[in-house]
């Protein structure tokens, strides 16, 4: 039963309705402080999985690769551009209306928007986490990051209104997707891949924080592709290299 993939696109769809209807209320130091504050919980979750790993140079190994690979394939500008043709979609469907209110101008405000649908439907956290649900039944990282993404959604729903309440349901597609994928690979896992795997994730989950507040600007999207590698390094560097180097 996917209950984090659940809970996070509720918590998105109840922020977005929130920050809708209190927006006018809400002060920008109120907004700048809560964004600190939600990096600093990325951090400490990117901590917590970091300690599980059990072959540090599979995984900063498979972080490096992933990484490049990346920016080979042009991830993160493919993410972005899939995020662009969504949000015509929905500014076709909600944008005028929505708009009316927000006091941004259109190009700030389909910027904006991409933002959010990047953040919310391709995140490393949500992918992750829809993984390990899927693999594990551990919820607990959808569970926090549905924490974090209430409030969130309910100040980006300040500026853009209702629409982002709707970005919940390509969110929750791409995260079921993930998590079934999960489920049917984990026979094949062992203890030490996840863990292994958590750890990767974990590094995603600390260079988010770091953009969150704004220390550095970290290609998360193009660093994706390293939880996929990461399993495969994990069980090659076990099963081939640990034994030449052990003997």
């Amino acid at each position: 039963m996917p209950i984090g993939v659940i809970t996070n696109v509720l918590a998105v769809v109840i922020g977005g309705i929130i920050g809708t209807a209190v927006g006018p209320r809400i002060s920008e130091r109120f907004k700048n402080g809560l964004n600190t504050i939600f990096g600093i919980c990325a951090m400490t979750m990117g901590v917590s999985s970091i300690a599980l790993m059990e072959n540090m140079p599979a995984v900063i190994l498979s972080v490096i690769v992933g990484t490049c690979l990346g920016f080979v394939i042009h991830l993160g500008d493919r993410i972005t551009a899939g995020a662009t043709y969504m949000q015509r979609g929905i500014s076709r469907i909600f944008g005028e209306k929505l708009m009316s209110g927000s006091g941004l101008a259109r190009e700030e405000y389909e910027a904006t928007l991409v933002t959010v649908i990047v953040l919310f439907c391709a995140s490393g956290t949500g992918i992750y986490g829809s993984i390990v649900s899927g693999m594990t039944g551990d919820h607990s990282i959808l569970l926090a990051k549905s924490i974090l993404d209430l409030p969130t959604a309910l100040i980006f729903a300040c500026a853009l209104g209702g629409v982002v309440s709707f970005i919940a349901v390509p969110q929750m597609l791409i995260f079921l997707i993930m998590f079934f994928l999960a489920g049917a690979i984990y026979p094949f896992c062992t203890p030490t891949m996840i863990n292994d795997f958590k750890a990767c994730g974990g590094v995603l989950l600390l260079a988010t924080g770091f953009r969150m507040i704004k220390v550095k600007e970290f290609p998360i999207a193009d660093m994706i592709p390293a939880m996929l590698l990461v399993m495969p390094v994990s069980h090659l560097w076990v099963t081939y290299v640990l034994p030449i180097v052990a003997g």
